[in-house]
């Protein structure tokens, strides 16, 4: 690290003439990287395999549905001339309104089961015209004027689920990366103004925001590296943009915190620069490398969006950590010192006093302490223990609005709710989509069927069905209809539909969640074990951070499953499940991300002990020096999260809070209070590393210095951190 920070401050311009390359690059670059980004999972599996085969025929039919019910006058039926007119208009109305359409409708089809009770209302099912594309709010409410424009006599309404998910709001279905990124960067610069008092606020959020901008640019390099099978989802572009922000502003809060120290003990700017690097820039570059190792581990799962998030999260920390060691040292050198003003002279000490006397007190009560941050995470992995992963079902999603009113009147109107995920089929031959629908017309798990007709529906060597569940597919509530489909329909005919596929990811992913689990447990003891020398100082952190996330899940599962606090924030009761690929993604996110804070502790713990040689003095001033800075970056990393959670996406709205509610619970009860409290406990135990652990971890056999505590030798295993 030393020669590091002495080319950086020599080399200053160069160096920040490269990263405004870089940044210039991105900034040209980052625009375009939507239309590179491709919506969609592949995953091994029969949904999976039958939507191939759809949509190579028939485009967006995989997706989920938009619903357009339709209800007619008093006193007239679907076979009443006039409304047979109207239904036809309907038609002609949406695919004027919205060309590329496929609709599936009475009027094109003259099939029963799209007939509600009493022949006084249908529905009208209209799909995408390309695989991805989602009938979200801007699309229902563009069908429902064409249709209300092309037959005024009808009462129209309609839904979707994506449109329920959206919260019932107005206008398009997808939020801005901006919008988000915005909200979590004033959050962040009202957290610096607090800890720096000066000017100094803005560098970490400069060092930010071209560290995202360069993420934005390793990932559009990855769309042209990664094979087809497994493309980069566009979700990508929210977690490196927020979980970006975050890991940036935390680790430039780190090294600029540590300059100032140095500072003030009376250092010039550019020894302050090297000492910084030297001592905080350990804690960083280790920190990056295992949050960057945490992350590439999700490539485990056999399933293209986590690949792709696992393969691009590569770059997150390690970016963040690029940044922080190079860009952030030469503006320091330059003009560090002329930013930081105006300065208050509180935060000229770096010991807090109330995180020193925090510190006193957990230690005077270590047992006190452990029992109760133990209890904490025990009470919430036991709620953990009663997830439900499955999809919500679409009365969770959203309890008012025009949409709800939707759903409210495709029910009264005697279809059901399964309608919302109505499954599409492929047959073979085109011949035999008579056959399919006889077939499933008498299946009691089904509304029925119908074979689709007309414009948009090109006929070939094979066709597609349309079967209507009576229960929503991939749901918590989803009944057997799936399972029915598939028994019931002919050799080759394949089924399909995103319930389908749903189901199919969450067989393959937590199929493989052990093999993830283990993988990262065991790399990150190893790395762990390297740079603390020691055994069980590793071996508590990684059972620490198991628990950890084991508890946001539990905080999840209050949230999301049991609606706590779910009607003021997105307006609905309660999902009443969680989503399948929440719980896989936290854990790659959170157990990489959350080490940082035990990095940086440690690090400080150890340099007080190497100094004090006092197990006690060493966590005193590890947790006196870190404790503000722990919490400022915990509050950072919550504010730039939780504005994620905004996003019309359920899956993208339970991973934003999961690891928002993750990093707090990690930051103020794992690392203030069970950390401390087990590091007294343990004492000497804390630095044992036997000899043969040692040679395996390819260490020097040499030690640095020995002490004398409690009677005995005990090794110093420190380094610079």
């Amino acid at each position: 690290m030393e020669k590091l920070s002495g080319w950086v401050i020599r080399h200053r311009l160069l160096v920040g003439l490269g990263w405004l390359v870089i940044t210039v690059a991105g900034v040209v670059l980052a625009p375009s990287l939507s239309s590179r980004l491709q919506p969609g999972t592949h995953v091994s599996g029969p949904g999976y395999t039958a939507n191939v085969a759809i949509a190579q025929a028939f485009g967006g039919v995989t997706q989920d549905p938009g619903v357009v019910i339709l209800d007619l006058p008093a006193g007239q039926t679907v076979t009443s001339p006039q409304v047979a007119t109207e239904l036809k208009a309907v038609d002609a109305g949406i695919a004027k309104a919205a060309p590329g359409l496929r609709v599936v409708s009475y009027a094109s089809t003259g099939s029963r089961t799209l007939v509600g009770t009493g022949g006084t209302s249908t529905i009208v099912l209209a799909y995408p015209p390309k695989p991805g594309d989602d009938m979200a709010t801007d699309q229902i409410d563009a069908l429902t004027s064409a249709a209300r424009s092309a037959a005024p006599g009808l009462t129209v309404h309609g839904t979707s689920l994506r449109s329920l998910e959206a919260g019932n709001t107005t206008g398009s279905g997808n939020s801005s990366v901006t919008g988000e990124l915005i909200v979590g960067a004033l959050g962040a610069l009202v957290v610096l103004a607090w800890v720096f008092g000066s000017l100094l606020a803005l560098l970490p959020l400069l060092m930010a925001l071209i560290s995202v901008l360069t993420m934005q640019l390793f990932v559009y390099g990855l769309t042209y590296l990664m094979p087809s099978s497994s493309p980069i989802n566009p979700a990508v572009q929210y977690i490196v943009a927020l979980l970006g922000l975050g890991l940036s502003i935390d680790y430039s809060l780190l090294v600029v915190t540590r300059w100032r120290e140095e500072r003030a003990a009376g250092r010039s700017n550019d020894e302050a620069v090297r000492a910084a690097v030297k001592r905080a820039g350990h804690s960083v570059w280790f920190s990056g490398m295992v949050a960057s190792l945490g992350l590439f581990a999700l490539i485990v799962v056999p399933n293209s969006m986590v690949r792709g998030i696992g393969v691009s999260g590569l770059f997150i920390p390690s970016t963040a950590t690029g940044v922080a060691l190079t860009l952030l040292p030469a503006v320091l050198s330059k003009v560090g010192p002329s930013v930081d003003r105006p300065r208050r002279a509180s935060r000229r000490q770096a010991a807090s006093r109330f995180w020193t006397g925090w510190s006193r007190f957990v230690i005077r009560h270590r047992v006190a302490s452990a029992v109760a941050g133990l209890g904490i995470l025990a009470a919430l992995t036991g709620t953990a223990a009663t997830i439900n992963i499955s999809a919500p079902s679409s009365h969770a999603l959203a309890t008012s609005g025009a949409y709800t009113d939707g759903l409210h009147t495709l029910e009264a109107d005697g279809f059901p709710s399964g309608t919302l995920t109505a499954v599409p089929l492929y047959v073979p031959k085109a011949a035999g989509a008579g056959t399919v629908v006889s077939a499933l017309d008498t299946v009691s798990s089904l509304r029925g069927a119908v074979a689709p007709a007309g414009p948009g529906w090109p006929a070939g060597s094979g066709a597609t069905v349309i079967a209507i569940p009576r229960h929503e597919v991939g749901s918590a509530n989803g009944g057997t209809s799936l399972d029915d489909i598939r028994r019931s329909v002919p050799p080759g005919v394949l089924a399909g539909g995103e319930g389908a596929q749903k189901i199919d990811e969450t067989s393959a992913t937590y199929g493989s969640f052990p093999l993830l689990f283990a993988v990262v447990a065991v790399v990150t003891f190893l790395l762990l074990a390297r740079g603390m020398r020691s055994i069980l100082l590793p071996a508590k952190a990684v059972l620490l951070n198991m628990l950890s996330v084991a508890a946001s899940y539990g905080l999840l599962v209050i949230v999301f499953q049991h609606g706590v606090g779910m009607k003021a924030l997105w307006g609905a009761s309660t999902y009443g499940a969680i989503d399948a690929l929440a719980p896989v993604l936290i854990f790659g996110f959170l157990f990489g991300v959350s080490m940082d804070y035990e990095v940086f502790i440690l690090a400080r713990v150890r340099e007080g002990y190497e100094r004090t040689r006092s197990t006690r003095e060493g966590i005193i001033e590890g947790v006196s020096r870190t404790g503000r800075l722990v919490t400022s970056a915990a509050l950072i990393l919550f504010f730039a999260l939780a504005s994620l959670a905004t996003a019309n996406d359920v899956t993208v709205r339970e991973i934003a809070m999961g690891l928002a509610f993750g990093v707090l619970l990690d930051a103020v009860v794992v690392r203030m209070l069970l950390l401390p409290a087990l590091v007294s406990l343990l004492g000497e135990w804390n630095w044992w590393l036997p000899d043969r652990a040692t040679r395996l971890l390819r260490l020097p056999a040499k030690e640095p210095a020995a002490v004398v505590e409690g009677g005995r030798s005990v090794p110093l295993h420190v380094g610079d951190a």
